[in-house]
């Protein structure tokens, strides 16, 4: 579903005199499978996670997504792509606060030039026990909550792969427990591959597939 291969990033100073190179563990994510990127805060895990995705272009090497080369596409194709076939949850979870819980998921089809299905919204809500909260605004909206929100968003494409960084580390454990047996469930139920970027070693035990960095 997802590969890579000798994937290299270079980071430069703001000055854009000095420079670290960081080189990549080569990986391979079937959908349906689940992998925790592990590693300490400046190891390159949100980096790796923004190549995965084409929010950055790799110094060197390969990305592939259902066996396509990302490289190789324009930015307009790029952008097609990730909202099609890739749901992003992010620490921060990016909610629009003047918009509900409705508009904000329908905004993930319109922004993907896709139809715009209100049942499916109910139906990602229901999944994420969220349908009571489905016209409510942001702002009314627990931390725990807003995060699903977050990811009912991720997933409202029916993505076929789901990028979450650092999804839990602000999450209190009862919190943490649910977000990644949510994200698990629906990556599962959606036969997406899920990749899952933390310092939390909270989830060392709930993601068996782990790479360090």
């Amino acid at each position: 579903m997802i590969a890579t291969k000798g994937l290299t990033y270079r980071y430069h100073s703001k000055k854009g005199v000095l420079s670290h190179e960081i080189v990549f563990p080569d990986l391979a994510v079937d959908r349906g499978e689940s992998f925790l990127l592990l590693g300490n805060s400046g190891s390159g895990k949100t980096t790796l996670l923004h190549l995965l995705g084409g929010l950055l272009r790799p110094l060197t090497g390969k990305i592939e997504i259902e066996n396509v080369d990302i490289a190789s596409l324009s930015e307009t194709e790029l952008d097609r792509m990730r909202g099609r076939q890739i749901g992003f949850v992010f620490q921060r979870n990016h909610l629009i606060s003047a918009l509900t819980v409705k508009n904000n998921l329908l905004m993930a089809p319109f922004l993907a030039g896709e139809k715009q299905h209100e049942e499916r919204v109910d139906l990602v809500l229901d999944e994420l026990g969220l349908r009571e909260k489905k016209n409510a605004m942001i702002f009314e909206l627990s931390q725990g909550q807003a995060q699903r929100v977050a990811i009912a968003r991720a997933i409202i494409n029916k993505p076929s792969l789901i990028l979450a960084d650092e999804p839990t580390s602000a999450l209190d454990d009862k919190n943490c427990d649910q977000v990644i047996e949510l994200l698990n469930k629906v990556a599962m139920e959606n036969n997406a591959a899920l990749i899952v970027a933390t310092h939390d070693h909270r989830l060392k035990s709930r993601l068996k597939n782990q790479i360090i960095l």
